[in-house]
């Protein structure tokens, strides 16, 4: 019997004896790339393994389990299972073919990689990979034995083990090889996509690298430089380069994380000769195989490695025509990125791309219908789809026109306060309401509601806050004409040189993200006169101060006295702001769930940062109170008059906009809860793997998954599902995850189709172009100041740890969730906002600079590079540091 296999011997056809990795390892070498050296231990060996040591009938009898078994039953199943192959011995013959193929490798002593290659593993038919183990850095034939053994296991993993029972393979059909290669010595590695996972291009590949070992970049622990190479030329179409913190090396058993050093991080990992090389390579892996691949690779001394290949299972189409790859859904129509689109930064999950397309034209045509009229707004005349996965504006050219005709009449409407709408339709009905509907949710228990009847719930709240968002869209354009109404006025017929700008008169107000910041702040103050309570705070990890602050038992280490002194203060402060949304689409967690980053906040404070806001407010009071004397001292009766009516006009709007915007995100707690809640049944019934993965379902298999009774309350039925039955096929969730991943690369075109004249029509109402060169990013100046310090980009609350004291803060857009950050910053910029929006209301509150609207910031900028924001000219200067092996090149658009 023959156990080992060269790597290079094995075939198309070898997957039962080898596994999809070693089929895939063997086709690269077969086409001649450079394949670390290596051999595979086939599936003989572990059924020899197993049948020497009498393990088959008791794996078979533990491991054939229902696919609605409870995920413990899996736990439980396979611990039991690990525990036979940890006490089993290795066949001598085996061991002496192991040894020797060992040997071949190095002297006894070579570091080898030893990765599980399953029978049913990276097919183009199934998406397994990551079930089984892999093991690095392993030294010598003794701790090479037990990585093997440790690999036959994995196959029973409790994940894998589900996995397989949703997809209908039987326990006795799989087989388990393992793959053994020599260590490259990495000094960078990444992943390489032979089609653009953003857009769908298959000429365009992507090239994510980073410094050390490629198992983080894999994993998506460390920051990527990401490059964009043309695969017909080799020609580098954009080269982001990245902050890159941390790094993956060998330890003396195993790897380890570490920091850059210094003088690397912000160097390029690889230069455009270098990412060429590689593309190269890419293109003939894909033209070999036959398809786009995912491509793991490593470099050491100027040398390429491919590690692994296997096929892309999800891409979006490109356009048909394609040059931008943007196709839109419905011809004859103008979509926007602007208004509520701007509070969806990122791509859309699956199920909240599918729930809110139809819940905003609901709202928007009922609420345009009462303003301009019903017959004026027709079906499909509004919209909100999704483009490459981003939401968009949708308005059909003919309704827009419709509805433009009729623009007098809104407006009018709006500053009646007609049809529910402006600051008094906001508060006599649409909050209310809103509220209403989340009372009437809230008093029915989520655990033993019905599946239908947490779907309605979802669906309900979900219409409730669209339509209280399209209501406030209302309050918006007041709150714009009253501050541009003051500011034309008080800078042409009162401002003189010297005196402050218009926005100073309207500081100073409450709002609700102010009241937020000051009941975190408030808490600091109490927390620091708890004897105990500041050190308890501080030198506990947030992360375990967030999931105790959930479960409600404290956190190792910290006194359980005091502990419930803090919880409910904390809870409380949850309660009343916890809703605040980072995100609108309901994938992401609000600080209700995830409070680490108002926990990141206030570890600030009680560090001694920040300015107590009660002060910094009082301060801006009696400055606006001091100006608006002045002014009115020295003006006419009549200008005076026209003053004070334009200055109290904008005074009470302004801050109501800012209210409204805060509570759009009120149900968005509970109907997170009631979506876990049908996660975590579907979880039982071996539908999806976890609870979150419900996220990434489509609206039509969630709702076939509650029609057939695998998310009703209590035990899920042993019911079998097979075949056309089964709602959702296994694999599917990792795949629309990856697919998302490459879609969040893209910087989605704020107006499509992209064209001139929409440019001319719109561009006014949109960001500043992304094609911004030299060092100088160009955007609208929204706070007045100069600052020079370092840059933070952040993506989303996954980032906000990152923030420190004195960083200038850069955000594609902020919600009145990031508020708390802007204690910790000296500045912002962003790529979307203007004048009007959050950030800059916020920005003058805190007597900080910002930029806003430069549509590249978040491209163009990388953490930790010194930049000087003049909130004044809006222009930000990236300051160009150049490396002993790079020139700093900033980034291109493609």
């Amino acid at each position: 019997m023959t156990y080992v296999n060269n790597l290079g011997d094995v075939g198309l056809d070898d997957v039962a004896l080898a596994g999809g990795k070693a089929v895939g390892l063997g086709g690269l070498i077969t086409a001649g790339l450079p394949v670390p050296p290596g051999f595979v231990l086939n599936t003989a060996g572990y059924a020899d393994f197993v049948a020497t040591n009498h393990l088959e009938a008791d794996i078979l009898a533990l491991a054939t389990l229902s696919p609605q078994a409870a995920p413990q039953d899996y736990q439980d199943a396979s611990a039991r299972i690990r525990a036979l192959f940890t006490h089993g011995t290795v066949p001598s013959a085996i061991a002496a073919e192991l040894d020797a193929a060992y040997g071949r490798l190095g002297d006894g002593n070579a570091a080898v990689a030893v990765r599980s290659s399953a029978t049913a593993e990276d097919l183009a038919s199934a998406s397994f990979a990551g079930q089984q183990e892999t093991y690095l850095n392993v030294v010598g034939a003794a701790a090479l034995q037990a990585a093997v053994i440790d690999c036959w296991a994995s196959l029973w993993s409790a994940r894998a083990m589900a996995y397989r029972a949703r997809e209908g393979i039987t326990p006795d059909s799989v087989r388990l090889a393992v793959v053994v290669q020599r260590m490259v010595e990495a000094e960078a590695a990444g992943v390489m996509f032979t089609a653009n996972p953003a857009n769908g291009r298959r000429d365009q590949m992507v090239i994510s690298a980073a410094w050390g070992l490629g198992e983080s970049v894999v994993s998506g622990t460390v920051t990527t430089d990401d490059i964009v190479v043309d695969a017909g030329t080799g020609n580098v179409l954009s080269h982001r380069t990245a902050d890159k913190e941390t790094m993956t090396v060998y330890a003396e058993h195993g790897t380890r994380q570490q920091p850059v050093p210094p003088a690397r991080r912000r160097e390029p990992v690889l230069d455009d000769a270098a990412a060429a090389e590689l593309a190269g390579l890419g293109m003939r892996i894909a033209s070999h195989f036959g398809m786009p691949q995912d491509i793991e690779w490593a470099r050491v001394g100027g040398k390429f490695f491919i590690l692994q290949s296997r096929a892309i299972t999800a891409l979006p189409e490109p356009a048909a025509d394609a040059p931008q790859a943007w196709p839109v859904p419905y011809p004859k129509g103008t979509y926007f990125r602007a208004s509520i689109v701007e509070q969806l930064p990122d791509p859309l999950s699956p199920l909240f791309a599918d729930l809110i397309d139809g819940s905003v034209s609901r709202s928007l045509q009922a609420l345009l219908g009462d303003a301009i009229g019903k017959g004026a707004v027709r079906d499909g005349d509004v919209r909100l789809p999704t483009v490459n996965g981003y939401a968009y504006y949708y308005y059909r050219n003919s309704g827009m026109w419709r509805m433009m005709a009729k623009s007098p009449a809104a407006f009018r409407a709006l500053f009646r306060g007609e049809a529910h709408m402006g600051v008094a339709g906001w508060r006599d009905y649409s909050h209310p309401r809103y509220e209403r509907v989340i009372n009437d949710w809230s008093a029915k228990p989520v655990l033993e509601l019905a599946g239908e009847e947490l779907l309605d719930g979802v669906q309900a709240l979900l219409d409730a806050g669209t339509v209280y968002y399209t209501a406030v869209q209302s309050i918006i354009p007041l709150a714009a004409t009253s501050e541009i109404s003051f500011r034309a006025f008080y800078d042409k017929l009162v401002k003189r040189h010297n005196d402050p700008p218009a926005q100073t008169f309207l500081l100073g107000y409450d709002s609700e993200p102010i009241r937020a910041e000051k009941s975190l702040y408030g808490l600091a103050t109490w927390v620091r006169g708890v004897p105990g309570l500041t050190a308890a705070i501080r030198e506990t990890p947030t992360a375990a101060l967030a999931e105790s602050q959930r479960t409600g038992s404290p956190p190792a280490g910290v006194n359980a006295e005091l502990w419930q002194q803090w919880r409910p203060r904390f809870q409380e402060h949850l309660d009343r702001f916890g809703h605040a949304v980072y995100n609108l689409d309901f994938a992401s967690p609000v600080p209700a769930d995830d409070p680490s980053t108002l926990i990141e906040t206030l570890k600030f404070y009680l560090q001694g940062h920040g300015t107590d806001p009660h002060e910094r407010q009082l301060r801006s009071a009696e400055r606006r109170e001091s100006l608006t004397a002045q002014m009115t001292a020295r003006l006419g009766p009549r200008r005076r008059a026209a003053f004070l009516r334009l200055l109290r006009w904008a005074q009470s709007t302004a801050p109501i906009r800012e209210d409204a915007l805060a509570d759009v995100g009120l149900a968005w707690p509970l109907l997170r809860r009631m979506l876990f809640e049908l996660g975590r049944r579907l979880v039982e019934s071996s539908v999806i793997g976890e609870p979150a993965d419900v996220f990434w379902l489509r609206f039509q298999e969630l709702r076939s998954a509650v029609e057939f009774g695998l998310a009703a309350p209590g035990p899920q039925p042993a019911v079998a599902i097979t075949g056309a039955d089964r709602p959702v096929r296994a694999g599917v969730i990792e795949e629309r995850r990856m697919l998302w991943r490459g879609q969040a690369k893209a910087a989605a075109p704020q107006l499509l189709p992209e064209s001139r004249w929409m440019e001319r029509a719109f561009g006014s109402m949109m960001p500043a172009r992304q094609h911004q060169p030299g060092g100088v990013i160009k955007g609208v100046g929204a706070s007045a100041g100069k600052v020079r310090a370092p840059a933070r980009v952040l993506h989303g609350p996954e980032d906000f740890a990152l923030m420190g004291p004195g960083d200038v803060l850069v955000a594609r857009i902020t919600t009145p969730a990031w508020t708390s950050l802007f204690a910790m910053a000296s500045a912002v910029v962003t790529d979307v906002g203007g004048p009007l929006s959050h950030s800059s209301i916020v920005a003058r509150e805190y007597g900080i600079p910002a930029v806003l609207g430069t549509g590249v910031a978040t491209e163009r900028i990388t953490s930790g590079q010194q930049i000087s924001v003049d909130g004044d000219a809006g222009t930000v200067t990236v300051t160009i540091e150049p490396h002993p092996d790079a020139t700093g090149e900033l980034p291109r658009s493609p």
